[in-house]
């Protein structure tokens, strides 16, 4: 992370912490006073609130921006003077790729064409239908892929929390499942035979859904002035597209031809008393936690939310009348809730009527997503020629479901 960028996440912490004291001592002061609080302290503690809340989120935008800065853009071209094949090849396909996107195979030289061949990537049958075709595009350079990952984080923080496995094709991906939690050893008498427990073994697969980023168009004269990154910015827009629309099958995907969603397939842990349709209380969220077996609830565990669900939680308190939500201590931890970390996805859905608007476990054990590394880009040079443009668009193949239901539960309000 830049030096600037620390000095203004300290300097924010350090605000938050400030704020999260003053809102502190007016409360205490006057719940030591036996009383309720003045016009003033009201005024004092609303302001002091309003201000945290824009200080949390700055927060998270700065860690937002670290993740999609994590890929140095300068390090896409480098030279070859490296001593390594495999980096020295990977550096000239990503300029190769680089130009292509900006001139099309007719800026290429010889050599660089013939990279480019190399990582061709003729779309399957699969993902054509029944009519094999000859449209392809050239496999996304290693760094290019990560800025479109990191950007699909960005915008379904699912991902950055549930187990994600990467293969090298989309093919379907089996895997053994076993629930042996009801059975156990017993106590063997004296010349007894040994009791027999069978176990089940069942078996589960991810498929590999192709999601695409649609057709970007970009003007000749743009892509060609020096000035204007296309390198960096058009894998952004590309990721940011497939990113969104990956995020919500992730969390509500009927998983018939699709992702199995969070939220479609999560056990329900705890339901809210009738009223509370768009409300928590405390109450509500320790029985939720306690849903989850011991087995589970360890310190890895979290919540995940929409961030109109954590605005309502931020203003919950317990049986002592402290806040639930307890900010960023300092660089390096992160905010809490009732002790347990937590993650915004703003694809979860909002309180309402019914609604399953928070989760909560350990979701590296409850879901886990399938990504196919290769991320493709084509490009159109004839189709929009007339208008003197290029044609872009990307796409990508992944899968997700819920494995171990035993390791989340959600809160879900009440219907009425």
């Amino acid at each position: 992370m830049p030096t600037e960028t620390l000095t203004q996440r300290q300097r924010l912490v350090d605000e938050q912490n400030t704020l999260w004291h003053r809102m502190q001592e007016i409360m205490n002061g006057a719940e030591e006073a036996g009383r309720d609080l003045s016009a003033e302290e009201r005024t004092n503690w609303d302001q002091a609130e309003t201000r945290l809340t824009e200080v949390s989120n700055d927060l998270e935008r700065l860690e937002r921006m670290a993740q999609l800065g994590s890929v140095d853009r300068n390090q896409i071209v480098t030279t070859t003077d490296r001593g390594d094949d495999e980096e020295a090849d990977a550096a000239r396909y990503a300029e190769a790729f680089g130009l292509y996107l900006r001139w099309g195979m007719e800026g290429l030289q010889t050599e660089q064409r013939q990279l480019l061949q190399g990582g061709f990537n003729q779309l399957s049958q699969r993902a054509m239908g029944t009519t094999p075709d000859t449209m392809g595009g050239y496999l996304v350079p290693d760094t290019f892929r990560a800025t479109m990952t990191e950007t699909m984080k960005a915008y379904g923080g699912l991902l950055n929390i549930c187990q994600v496995i990467s293969t090298a094709d989309g093919g379907g991906l089996w895997w053994p499942t076993n629930d042996d939690t009801n059975n156990e050893g017993a106590l063997l008498a004296e010349n007894q035979p040994v009791p027999e427990t069978d176990i089940t073994v069942g078996r589960r697969e991810l498929d590999a859904y192709m999601f695409t980023s649609k057709l970007v168009k970009m003007s000749w004269k743009l892509m060609r002035d020096s000035a204007f990154d296309v390198e960096s910015w058009l894998p952004r827009k590309l990721g940011e597209r497939i990113g969104r629309s990956a995020a919500g099958y992730l969390i509500t995907g009927s998983g018939v031809k699709q992702p199995e969603g969070l939220i479609t397939q999560v056990r329900t842990g705890k339901t809210g008393a009738a009223g509370q349709t768009t409300s928590v209380i405390f109450d509500d969220l320790v029985d939720l936690e306690h849903t989850i077996d011991p087995a589970y609830r360890g310190p890895q565990c979290q919540w995940l939310m929409n961030d109109a669900t954590l605005k309502v939680l931020r203003k919950l308190k317990d049986g002592d009348q402290r806040p639930l939500w307890v900010p960023v201590p300092a660089p390096g931890f992160t905010a809490t809730l009732n002790g347990y970390g937590y993650t915004v996805d703003n694809k979860m859905p909002v309180p309402a009527a019914g609604a399953k608007s928070i989760v909560f476990g350990d979701f590296q054990a409850g879901y886990i997503v399938r990504q196919v590394q290769n991320v493709t880009t084509i490009r159109l040079n004839e189709r929009y020629a007339d208008y003197l443009q290029s044609g872009f668009f990307g796409y990508a193949e992944l899968d997700g479901m819920v494995d171990d239901a035993s390791a989340i539960a959600a809160y879900q309000h009440a219907a009425s």
